[in-house]
């Protein structure tokens, strides 16, 4: 078993057990947020009194309502959009026979190319809304996302796949040349002026994850903007290294968003649907971070201990 075997087979570990975790008091103490003397305390005067757990411990000033908002929200989201990383806890178990590594996709992205290798690789990847990352290169488990690849390279296999990306590669050719930062700004608000479209009223499903293709002819919603800002910057010559979709909590909404994060020499950006123009990431402080993936690898995001959340910043 390798170093970076066991690193991800702790993180999983601890993800499953917030998976198991149904209960607030739980919960709280997996956040450090709560004794388990204190937990006991609440439980027996929440008994006594025929009250809310939840009442008891903003009362007796233990934990404050905020953290209790915050805490059965991220346990929702992590159940929503993290069921993928459940499921290959139960994978990486049986060893690395039935795992699918990162470059065995094809690259869809690769054969839509307006230049090759305009950019050098990003040198390092500053920490992402303040988390900290672990790195796994087995994509199994994330079958929307690899999913989407199948389906784009049998798209640009068709007449009309093969038509729509020849006008996306057209939009996008007059930003060939640009600095990254530039591009990336051009290319969130060429991507930003197309239709927003639940996925339930798009395809039927609660989470779809679209093709560049079907994303130019239809809209989409939060994941397929990032999808379609990630394959216009490959295709302009950005290397996979400096690219990752991010899957995140956004604490302002408490709901889960997808975004593209672009890592520049200046610092990474944050292409975002829900935000005019790409900023800097370290100007967003509303969204916290669950996983982030590319062709490469995926990441799992958990925030340092006693980490504490700002007010966003950015204009919307």
């Amino acid at each position: 078993m390798t170093a970076d075997h066991k690193n991800n087979k702790g993180v999983f570990s601890q993800l499953q057990a917030r998976f198991r975790k149904n209960r607030l008091g739980e919960l709280l103490i997996l956040n450090g947020a709560l004794t388990p003397h204190d937990l006991k305390a609440a439980l027996e005067a929440s008994k006594s009194q025929s009250r809310p757990l939840g009442t008891i411990l903003v009362e007796s000033n233990i934990v404050s309502r905020g953290k209790i908002r915050r805490t059965l929200f991220e346990q929702v989201a992590l159940r929503c959009m993290t069921a993928s990383v459940a499921v290959f806890i139960s994978i990486a178990s049986m060893g690395f026979a039935k795992q699918v590594r990162a470059g065995q996709l094809q690259d869809a992205t690769a054969r839509i190319s307006l230049v090759q290798a305009s950019f050098q690789k990003a040198a390092y990847h500053p920490k992402l809304f303040g988390a900290v990352e672990k790195r796994s290169t087995s994509l199994k488990a994330f079958d929307k996302w690899t999913g989407m690849f199948d389906r784009f390279n049998a798209s640009l296999n068709s007449n009309q796949g093969g038509a729509e990306m020849q006008k996306f590669r057209s939009d996008i050719a007059a930003l060939k040349g640009m600095s990254l930062p530039k591009m990336a700004t051009a290319v969130n608000s060429m991507m930003n002026q197309k239709r927003y479209v639940t996925d339930s009223k798009n395809y039927g499903k609660t989470d779809y994850w679209a093709t560049p293709v079907e994303f130019m002819k239809r809209g989409g919603d939060c994941e397929d903007f990032a999808i379609a800002k990630y394959t216009a910057l490959r295709a302009l010559g950005v290397p996979e290294n400096r690219l990752r979709i991010a899957i995140v909590q956004d604490l302002q909404k408490n709901i889960p968003h997808a975004v593209l994060i672009v890592y520049t020499d200046q610092g990474p950006m944050l292409l975002d649907n829900q935000i005019k123009t790409a900023v800097k990431a370290d100007r967003v402080s509303h969204y916290k971070p669950i996983f982030s993936i590319n062709q490469e690898a995926w990441w799992l995001h958990t925030m340092p201990k006693n980490g504490v959340t700002r007010v966003a910043s950015a204009a919307r």
